[in-house]
């Protein structure tokens, strides 16, 4: 499911759905749930679109077209296409029951449901086989979440054997996890279904009226009290994928997850060849650092920088750089995440902030440096870190 518009993420997904935002320097957020399907085995995708889409579609016929249809490989883009009256995408569980008869013509026993839009690595075999082993009716993957974040998630009551008891969305007081009442049991938004009880859930939440048609808010807890519902932690298991997951929901957890990656020992290990992350690259010439000169000595230090980059007599600190930026003379820029096609002008300063792609910084711009400025000019976040956008710069004649 990539359809969602990502609001959360404020300026970031003005011309872009969430899934197709970029991520870690060369991937988008899409390429994390791709990959784990391609690297579990699973290789029959259908990527449900609907708000603003073109540069996702664009991304996945560059980058994922390398199936075999002959072998009955595939990944579809199916985008919103009012397939049941004059009705988009009403919901999560609705873009799925417009498309139950795609899924039918494949004849699955079983239908794995999938968001598009988080940062995470997963084996989906141990949750199938899971799935089959409890004879669950529905399988909802969890993580363990701090119970003072349980708020921003929707949260699951289960009992000693993971059975589900009760399900609330952003919960204001939400139940701990037995036994460790520090920690909530978040949803993933992962769920494995039977193809018969699908159909069957699915028929029945499209003839209500009034409902959000969608899995979090009415599938799951509606089918508490009369199914079988299993939660499944993924941290409990080990597989050959690195137990990873962030939801960047929001500019902050956004920035936070890039910056993470920066660290000397990150805890997503993009460098992973047992379970590699794939995606479309253009073809960039490496990295370069020019001019050694003092006060315009080109260098990069704790930093991470992607193909097509010229750092220029300019000095990058603790910063992620997509494909293809520029940093010129004299600039200084220090946690910084700048994206692709991004150019920095001379003795620019640039701290805590995030760099849409194609910007144009003009020379001697200072971003991250006074709040109250960033604040009338930019979007500043809860925590600091300063969003620039191209159009944000046009209004101050950059």
């Amino acid at each position: 499911m990539a359809g969602g518009r990502g609001e959360r993420l404020k300026a970031l997904t003005l011309n872009r759905c969430k899934p197709a935002t970029p991520f870690g320097g060369k991937f988008r957020i899409i390429d994390f749930v791709l990959s784990n399907c391609v690297n579990s085995g699973i290789r029959q995708i259908a990527v449900l679109t609907q708000y603003k889409s073109q540069s996702l579609i664009q991304h996945i016929h560059r980058g994922w077209g390398y199936m075999r249809g002959e072998f009955g490989e595939f990944i579809e883009v199916i985008p919103a296409q009012q397939q049941i009256g004059e009705m988009w995408y009403r919901g999560t569980a609705d873009s799925v029951y417009q498309n139950l008869e795609f899924l039918r013509s494949h004849h699955p026993t079983h239908v794995l449901i999938l968001a598009g839009d988080h940062i995470y690595k997963m084996d989906y075999g141990p949750m199938i086989a899971y799935h089959e082993h409890r004879e669950a009716d529905i399988t909802v993957g969890v993580v363990d979440v701090p119970i003072e974040r349980a708020n921003e998630f929707g949260i699951l009551t289960t009992d000693d054997t993971n059975r589900v008891l009760k399900f609330a969305e952003k919960p204001q007081k939400p139940d701990s996890i037995i036994g460790l009442d520090h920690l909530a049991r978040a949803s993933m938004g992962i769920y494995v279904i039977g193809m018969d009880r699908l159909e069957r859930l699915l028929a029945e939440e499209a003839a209500k009226p009034d409902t959000s048609h969608d899995f979090g808010k009415n599938i799951i807890p509606q089918a508490i009290s009369h199914s079988r519902v299993f939660a499944y932690p993924f941290q409990d298991v080990e597989t050959r994928a690195q137990n990873y997951w962030r939801d960047v929901g929001n500019v902050d957890a956004y920035y936070e997850a890039n910056m993470e990656l920066v660290a000397v020992d990150p805890e997503l290990n993009i460098y992973d060849h047992q379970w590699p992350i794939w995606t479309y690259q253009a073809q960039h010439p490496p990295g370069k650092f020019v001019l050694d000169e003092d006060g315009r000595r080109g260098m990069a230090v704790n930093s991470m920088v992607a193909g097509g980059c010229i750092i220029s007599g300019a000095v990058v600190r603790n910063s992620l750089l997509f494909s293809d930026v520029r940093v010129d003379d004299s600039s200084y820029i220090e946690g910084a995440v700048l994206l692709p096609g991004v150019s920095i002008g001379r003795r620019c300063g640039l701290k805590r902030c995030i760099i849409d792609e194609g910007c144009v910084v003009p020379d001697g711009l200072q971003i991250g440096i006074d709040a109250t400025v960033d604040r009338e000019r930019f979007f500043l976040t809860k925590r600091g870190v300063v969003l620039v956008t191209q159009d944000m710069l046009r209004k101050l004649g950059a």
